[in-house]
């Protein structure tokens, strides 16, 4: 019998499960996928929003500048990148400087600080790259970047660590109420607790409907983008955004914590929910529009495109709290943007509700620190060294384009929650994302996760599930 079930492993979930681990809480996640931050979590644009885009009266109003000014101690504690590197939204018409203004008043009225208007000239002596249509931006210095499937990581770590127990491919099929709270039905097992979070994103509609009348349904929306090679790294240093014009919303242009240049998103609902195609079409309309931002969009250096799902919803603001029908259960639903730079105050906002309705102790042994997996690509040539000389492996590389070593594959294997496919060692060490695109380290890295799993070379997966790398030896 647990305390606590949460439903899904993102960004929103393992921020709730690290908050619930500092209590003497016995919880758990159940998640569908085989490894963490595999949904939404995985595929977003990084960005953590300063707060002025969200209307004051909304839960995302209220919650985006509480939960940005989070991330400075967050990112000590768990050791997961994060940079300051502030956001302009651009006004290429003198027309809609009203617009910018009202933005700016938004955003003052959410709490976000130290914002201001400037004039082209001084945001292109800033940002030499944005365009010369550029008449006036508002300037956040407050906007941030972050890799949010590390952090997600990261918290999911310090919570295992904490006592929380993850449960991975555990696909939730049905929820019944009891006397004692809920009975949790998986294509696995089934599992009861007092009370259940549902933080399933895409899927949030769908458990909320074995529970409760009270519907909600989530739209999925899709967005791509387009990733470039980090030789166009420092093409803008901050994140720019277009004020939206008759044209639409437009798109945004951003460094990366890891030194790309990500362009994106478009916006299109879908229904299928597991739907991550990328299109000729919406990667055109992306790098069409990213022009009336930047000078001379540097498209030789595109080496990657991704999509991701947004869980949209009518009401366009966040769901949270306990459902007036089902006591105890209670939601994390309609987590989209935002929703990144919201997460350690939603995680808040939950925690408070667990904790008023089951009164739990503190967790006096509640260590707040996580030590991320050394990066050899950062590391001096002297630490380089040390580090060779106490691990041998580390003068392996395995990754060439982005220096990736073979101690560094290990450690994300065998430290808590560790990865057991080669997406999975991709977002702990970013082994396969630099320019060939895992083109050379691929097989070498299944050969190590074969080795170190005990498992057949036909085995490893790229991502879970039916992705299996290699079908059979060949001649079989």
């Amino acid at each position: 019998m647990y305390d606590v079930i949460i439903i899904g492993a993102g960004i929103i979930g393992t921020s709730i499960a690290r908050e619930l681990s500092r209590y003497n809480l016995k919880t758990c996640v159940l998640e569908r996928e085989l490894d963490i931050a595999m949904g939404t979590t995985k595929a977003n644009s990084a960005i953590v929003h300063a707060g002025f885009d969200a209307k004051p009266h909304t839960i995302k109003g209220k919650l985006n500048a509480k939960g940005n000014s989070l991330f400075e101690q967050l990112s000590k504690e768990l050791d997961f990148p994060f940079k300051r590197n502030g956001s302009f939204v651009l006004c290429f018409d003198e027309k809609d400087m009203g617009e910018l203004y009202k933005l700016k008043q938004q955003g003052e009225k959410n709490g976000v600080p130290e914002l201001s208007i400037l004039d082209g000239d001084t945001v292109r002596k800033m940002e030499p790259n944005v365009s010369d249509a550029v008449v006036a931006a508002l300037y956040a210095p407050t906007g941030g970047i972050v890799c949010p499937y590390e952090m997600a990581i990261a918290l999911a770590e310090n919570a295992y660590q904490n006592g929380v127990q993850f449960l991975f491919e555990n696909t939730v099929i049905d929820i019944q109420q009891n006397e004692n709270g809920y009975k949790v039905e998986t294509d696995k097992d089934h599992y009861e607790c007092k009370l259940i979070i549902n933080a399933a994103g895409v899927y949030a509609d769908e458990i909320n409907r074995m529970v409760s009348e009270n519907d909600i349904e989530i739209i999925p929306r899709r967005g791509e983008y387009c990733v470039f090679d980090k030789a166009v790294g420092d093409y803008v240093s901050a994140t720019v955004f277009q004020l939206p014009t008759k044209l639409g919303k437009g798109v945004l242009v951003t460094p990366t914590v890891d030194g790309n240049l990500l362009v994106g998103p478009n916006a299109v609902d879908i229904e299928d929910k597991t739907d991550l195609s990328t299109t000729r079409e919406g990667l055109d309309e992306i790098l069409a529009k990213v022009q009336l931002s930047i000078k001379k969009i540097p498209t030789h250096s595109i080496i990657s495109s991704f999509s991701g799902l947004r869980a949209r919803t009518e009401k366009d603001d966040f769901i949270l709290g306990e459902q007036s029908d089902a006591k105890g259960f209670i939601n994390a639903a309609g987590i989209e943007s935002p929703g990144l730079t919201c997460a350690p105050a939603i995680a808040n906002v939950i925690k408070n509700l667990v904790v008023e309705a089951l009164h739990p102790d503190e967790n006096k042994q509640f260590n707040p620190i996580r030590k991320g997996i050394p990066k050899f690509r950062e590391m001096t040539n002297e630490e380089r060294q040390q580090r060779i000389r106490e691990n041998p492996s580390y003068g392996k590389i395995i990754c060439r384009c982005e220096t990736v070593s073979e101690a560094e594959i290990l450690d994300a294997i065998h430290r808590p929650l560790g990865a057991r496919s080669l997406d999975g060692i991709k977002r702990r060490t970013r082994a396969g994302m630099g320019r060939c695109q895992s083109g050379f380290c691929s097989t070498r890295v299944l050969d190590i996760l074969a080795k170190e799993l005990l498992l057949k070379r036909t085995d490893i997966t790229k991502f879970g599930g039916d992705s299996k790398i290699l079908v059979c030896r060949n001649k079989d």
